[in-house]
């Protein structure tokens, strides 16, 4: 019996599992990416770009192509994707499963300082530091358009734009990132803060390994929490296991 599986992507996750359903008999896969993105990466299965119209417009969807399962693997902070999906699931019977990779930890030596959101962040850093190293992504700079005494260095895929910080100098580039090319970045742009989300992952963990050989203060931003009933599995495999195709 053939099965229709949409992934809600946009990760590194949603790629590895994409690839991993592709390559099994009877699976039909399709990965919807936001667009947010100018040139994602290829996957596995069918793709389609954009978005559905809310809950509603994702349960119509799922009636229509005949998805037999829907995988949330969208990035920790995609929480208006994340509730919608949620609620579609519910409206369609459809079974679904969130794929999240777990949030990073601090070790000895970190100097973390928790915010619960962006706005929290940017209320903290001037009593952190005047030099930030900001890789909280290209969409969230309005948080920090405010700060005129500050520094910024921005990393991010696609360019950003305005609103931003008057002092910005912008970084184009796509992880992975390398702890001596990170702690290289820090000192060359003499970087005292370091500003991220809780995004969890190896591609782009290198930075906080950086920051902390380097003595500096991280402001980490908290992942918001899952809708109400809705738990998540760490990785492919769950994922798989979940949708019975371990």
């Amino acid at each position: 019996m053939s099965s229709h599986v949409l992934i809600l992507g946009g990760t590194a996750e949603a790629r590895a599992l994409a690839a991993a359903l592709a390559a099994r008999p009877g699976v039909r896969v399709t990965t919807s990416l936001a667009g947010r993105t100018a040139t994602p990466g290829a996957l596995d299965g069918d793709v389609r770009v954009g978005g559905f119209g809310g809950a509603g417009g994702l349960a119509e969807w799922l009636r229509e192509q005949g998805v037999d399962a829907l995988v949330d693997a969208t990035h920790p902070f995609a929480e208006s994707i994340t509730a919608n999906a949620a609620r579609a699931a519910a409206e369609t019977g459809v079974p679904a499963v969130v794929l999240r990779r777990p949030g990073w930890r601090p070790g000895p030596g970190d100097d973390w300082h928790p915010v619960p959101s962006l706005e929290g962040a940017a209320d903290l850093l001037p009593r952190l530091g005047r030099r930030a190293f900001l890789t909280t992504g290209r969409l969230g700079l309005a948080s920090f358009a405010h700060l005129t005494r500050l520094h910024f260095v921005v990393r991010s895929v696609d360019p950003p734009e305005p609103p931003m910080p008057p002092d910005t100098h912008v970084l184009l580039a796509r992880g992975p990132f390398t702890v001596p090319g990170e702690t290289a970045l820090l000192r060359e742009h003499r970087v005292d803060v370091l500003v991220t989300k809780d995004s969890g992952g190896a591609a782009t963990a290198a930075k906080l390994t950086a920051a902390r050989d380097l003595g500096l203060p991280v402001v980490v931003v908290r992942r918001p929490p899952l809708p109400d009933g809705v738990t998540a599995v760490p990785d492919v495999q769950g994922a798989l296991d979940r949708l019975g195709l371990g």
